[in-house]
């Protein structure tokens, strides 16, 4: 199979939707799906790629079961692949990633550059949605 690596930098977020599950080879059995070359379980993270005002839902494939995930939370995926796939005259694209984990939080004290980080910003400073 011919796998495309995803420049994962031109996305300005990715966003953990739906929390590891394992995947399944046989659903009569329950047999999970094991990686070929370490035998480790594979999981299936839901990542949403945000770019500009698109975003998209895609399920990326991963080697072990990734710790730390919260919904909603941005994640950090490393060597992002995705795969054409085609059988029965059924098509998609499968993704897999090396790795999946959670972006770690700015050190306390440190703006982070969002629009609540400078004067006036945050809940209640006058945008859209103050109750007045």
């Amino acid at each position: 199979m011919r796998t495309i690596p995803v420049d994962v930098s031109a996305f300005e977020a990715w966003l953990c939707v739906m929390l590891p599950e394992p995947r399944v080879a046989n659903l009569e059995t329950g047999e999970l799906r094991k990686d070929r070359e370490t035998g480790k379980t594979m999981y299936q993270v839901g990542v949403c790629a945000i770019q500009g005002r698109n975003s998209s839902v895609i399920q990326v494939t991963v080697v072990g079961e990734p710790a730390g995930l919260t919904l909603g939370a941005p994640v950090r995926l490393v060597d992002l692949e995705a795969t054409p796939w085609d059988r029965d005259g059924r098509s998609g694209v499968a993704w897999r990633a090396s790795a999946l984990a959670p972006v770690q939080a700015p050190a306390a004290g440190r703006p982070t550059g969002g629009p609540a980080a400078g004067p006036g910003g945050g809940p209640g400073a006058g945008g859209r949605g103050d109750a007045r």
